[in-house]
């Protein structure tokens, strides 16, 4: 499985992965973008299977990104991984198309996401 995991905290990002390594028995091969407009140009050269996409960064928010994403490959299965806990965001990326929406702190949740 290719995963692109995006937030502008390394981190985050780090800790992202080692969780999808630690938890989701699969193979992996994880790439990582600080911001919405490195995710953008990413997609387009490895097409990854998942999308991990955080929602504050500068200065295309992953939001907008996924939007992006979405418009050029309507298949792309993203999911939103945030710390903001809001309906506003949630009814936007249900909107944009994204294929979930889950709290940093409910990390787990996204290993019944990430299937086929």
């Amino acid at each position: 499985m290719l995963l692109l995991i995006v937030d502008d905290n390394a981190r985050m990002r780090e800790s992202i992965g080692r969780y999808v390594n630690k938890r989701i028995p699969d193979h992996h091969s994880i790439f990582e973008a600080a911001t919405g407009e490195e995710a953008i140009q990413l997609y387009e050269k490895v097409h990854p299977d998942w999308v991990l996409m955080d929602i504050a960064m500068e200065p295309v928010d992953g939001l907008e990104a996924s939007r992006t994403i979405l418009a050029n490959h309507p298949d792309a299965k993203i999911i939103i991984l945030t710390n903001y806990d809001d309906p506003g965001y949630r009814t936007a990326a249900q909107e944009a198309g994204t294929r979930g929406f889950v709290l940093k702190e409910h990390l787990s949740e996204i290993g019944s996401l990430l299937s086929p």
